[in-house]
């Protein structure tokens, strides 16, 4: 299989400066977002404690919606919802 050298690559973490999140805005990665049905969802804050980007941000009378800025769409908070509430749904861009 042709000249593959992945296993030649270092490993390593880039590290930014602290609080440099901020300016690294990664919604445009997103392929699917989150969509929160009020209907269904308790106000947990659950999607709040898994998001890894810290994307979720509370809104109106204690409901948690995304900052599309900064969700990349992985879904867990999807996947951590007790009642189903978050649905991911193809991005419109």
């Amino acid at each position: 299989m042709g000249n593959e050298k992945w296993h030649e690559i270092n490993p390593g973490l880039y590290i930014d400066k602290p609080g440099s999140s901020k300016q690294n805005k990664t919604g445009s990665w997103r392929t699917f977002r989150p969509v929160t049905d009020k209907k269904k969802c308790i106000k947990c804050a659950i999607c709040w404690l898994f998001c890894p980007d810290n994307s979720r941000i509370m809104v109106e009378n204690g409901y948690y919606d995304v900052n599309r800025i900064y969700c990349k769409g992985c879904g867990i908070c999807a996947e951590e919802c007790p009642t189903d509430a978050i649905e991911m749904v193809m991005e419109e861009w």
